[in-house]
């Protein structure tokens, strides 16, 4: 509930009136529970449909900023659909897990419904961020025949590669546990008695003994098999035949997505990046934010109304090309500019080339083999920041300058000229290392003149995966591999007199569980060792900008604030004991109330990630979530725990979910589980 300079447009009631919530009603008899808005026309005349289709309950959690949207779209001719996903909210059933054969089955179904009602045109179009942006790719995939248009927010292709699981095929521990243990606490909270009426109770104890802990699951398909496979539409970009917008950021960890859809997807489809986090780019905390709803609009004007606006002939792909910036900064605008490219990837890319010397990037190959040699420390990674930032300045990657001095560093010469890089770098390697259970971080990172390093991208290869995330090959201490793999992509300039520091480390905490023992790296200079870099040819044209409307969004629910706490990351290093604690608040604590409903609602989050230095098996994460609202006589929250350790055979996860009325605890359930290590 950040406040951002956002333009704020009153919307006429006797254009666009109260939302109406409702059922949608299912084969099986599950009743779906939605909101809507309408503009008041269409009971007369019928209007497109725009779904917006999530677990995070539109009646409290995330009722404010549905408002803001909803009544834009409403008054700009379209109706704007907000349904709680089957087992959340106030809808009936049970959610098994994210992105399930079921969810997509049931808004198969909700989208047919909206299509029949006299209030629409029969044409629907999806909008989402996140969960929203990947269900609406899912869904176009199954090809309903009213839906089409979809536009796609900070969401991904590929559920294994790019989501909060893993990261090079190893588990990212700085996201896996806590975003599970923050859907065990949303789908705890009980439906709202007001909308459900009396059978409330019991499908709140319905819902605390059947919806199952979501990372065990996770932690069960290590390898990309048929389980993340299901979901990620870069098996078949060819079933997604209705045009999709794809949006996201440069501060986001999901914008891999955007070029490589571009590149194979061979139907209509658009791309922007901006420099946002994880956010809608009209509301973002990072600018420059653009007029998003208005862009929105136009693509559903020309899809979903059929209105030759032009938007399918303009360039495919609009990116903010970003200036350099402080290391560890939050901006209010990053300074930056839009470029133009007809389609992916770029037709004047060119690459280029740095071999690995000893601790230097050079154009020419080495003349003699050499090796260079590192082993990990456990504290390496504490100023990473985090894989999906919100906006908050606790997100973001501090000066690296520390975190370089614990890996094995290779940096250019001084840039003799600006230079701009747009595109996902790739590392090759001729390694070996002294362990069966290994991973390979790699940073490429700007070192200004000062010394000053700030982080351009990053990416990771469990060595264990080099010949597939789908399977796990051997490592044999101290032989030979060569292997390749991408860093995420960037578009970003540089300045003269700066340098281009690779650094690589076997460690990376809290992102990446650790290995079960220290790993020593061995890296053969050998013309092998490269950095293939995605250099943007100099004087090739920007292409013709982008005139996006300046942001507004709808004035929103009225709301009072009761408390905001301010998001926060600590390290604490113990250095008698060689410990290091890393606390963290990614999204603050806060407490408000929905006015025109009496609703209160509570949320408070804390992350705890915890190591020894020499000792990868003392990792351990920790997550607590407490949720509640109360209303009149209802008063109800839950208290969410979650920890998982490792040993060097299995991942050890211990959870357990509290649910109170009042003070009185009305439920409590606890969860063991030991899983084995599959080379990660």
């Amino acid at each position: 509930m950040s406040e951002v300079d956002v333009r704020t447009v009153d919307v006429p009631q006797e254009q666009v009136g109260p939302p109406q919530d409702g059922w949608i009603p299912l084969a099986d008899g599950t009743r779906l529970a939605a909101r809507i808005w309408r503009p008041v026309a269409a009971s007369s005349q019928p209007v497109p449909a725009i779904l917006e289709y999530l677990p995070y309950r539109k009646g409290d959690l995330t009722a404010v900023a549905d408002a803001s949207v909803a009544s834009w779209f409403a008054a700009h001719g379209y109706a704007y659909v907000r349904v709680d996903i089957r087992g959340s909210g106030d809808s009936d059933g049970i959610i098994e897990d994210e992105y399930s054969v079921q969810e997509q089955d049931d808004a198969v179904e909700v989208i047919a419904w909206l299509a029949s009602q006299p209030w629409c045109t029969g044409d629907v179009g999806m909008v989402g961020i996140s969960w929203g942006g990947f269900n609406g790719l899912q869904i176009a995939a199954r090809r309903p025949p009213a839906l089409k248009a979809v536009v796609s927010m900070c969401s991904a292709d590929d559920r294994y590669a790019d989501d909060v699981h893993y990261y090079g095929g190893r588990l990212l521990a700085t996201e896996m546990l806590p975003w599970s243990s923050v859907m065990v606490a949303i789908n705890a909270l009980p439906p709202d008695p007001a909308v459900v009426g009396n059978r409330w109770r019991q499908m709140w104890i319905e819902r605390l003994e059947r919806t199952p802990s979501f990372v065990e699951r996770w932690v069960e398909h290590q390898r990309r098999d048929e389980y993340w496979r299901h979901g990620s539409v870069c098996e078949d970009y060819a079933a997604i035949e209705c045009p999709v917008y794809l949006v996201g950021g440069w501060a986001d960890g999901y914008t891999n997505t955007i070029p490589r859809f571009l590149e194979y997807h061979r139907g209509i489809c658009k791309g922007l990046i901006g420099p946002w986090p994880h956010a809608w780019p009209h509301s973002s905390v990072l600018g420059p934010r653009i007029g998003f709803l208005q862009e929105c609009v136009r693509w559903w004007d020309r899809w979903l109304r059929g209105q030759p606006n032009g938007i399918e002939e303009e360039p495919r792909f609009h990116v903010w090309m970003q200036e350099p910036s402080t290391a560890g900064s939050r901006h209010d605008e990053r300074p930056g500019r839009w470029i133009a490219l007809d389609g992916w990837p770029p037709s004047a890319r060119s690459a280029r080339t740095l071999h690995l010397h000893p601790g230097s990037l050079r154009e020419v190959p080495p003349s003699v083999v050499g090796e260079v040699c590192h082993v990990g420390r456990q504290g390496h990674g504490k100023a990473a920041g985090m894989w999906c930032p919100y906006g908050d300045e606790s997100d973001y990657a501090e000066d690296q300058r520390e975190e370089d001095a614990q890996c094995l560093t290779f940096d250019s010469a001084p840039l003799q000229a600006r230079l701009e890089l747009l595109g996902r770098p790739r590392l090759r390697l001729t390694c070996s290392v002294d362990a069966p259970n290994a991973f390979v971080l790699a940073r490429l990172c700007d070192v200004a003149p000062d010394g000053t390093s700030t982080l351009l991208t990053r990416g990771a290869l469990n060595l264990s995966r080099r010949l597939g995330m789908d399977r796990t090959t051997e490592i044999v201490p101290g032989e030979r591999m060569h292997v390749a793999f991408d860093l995420d992509v960037l578009g970003q300039a540089l300045d003269p007199g700066h340098r281009l520091r690779l650094a690589l480390s076997t460690t990376y905490w809290p992102w990446l569980w650790p290995s079960p023992t220290p790993v020593e790296l061995t890296v053969v200079l050998d013309g092998d060792s490269g950095l293939d870099l995605p250099f943007r040819a100099p004087g090739e044209s920007d292409g013709p900008a982008p005139s996006f409307d300046e942001p507004e969004q709808a004035r929103s629910i009225p709301v009072e604030v009761g408390a905001k706490w301010p998001a926060y990351r600590r390290v604490i290093h113990d250095t008698v004991e060689q410990t290091y604690r890393i606390e963290f608040n990614q999204n603050g604590e806060e407490r408000f109330t929905l006015t025109d409903t009496g609703v209160e609602v509570e949320s408070r989050v804390f992350d705890t990630f915890t190591i020894r230095e020499g000792d990868p098996l003392s990792a351990a994460v920790t997550c607590e979530r407490r949720m509640g609202w109360r209303r009149g006589d209802v008063n109800v929250s839950v208290v969410a725990r979650s920890r998982m350790t490792a040993d060097a055979q299995s991942f050890q996860i211990d959870e357990t979910i509290e649910a109170f009325e009042g003070d009185r605890r009305a439920f409590v359930r606890t969860w063991n589980r030991a899983i084995p290590r599959d080379g990660t």
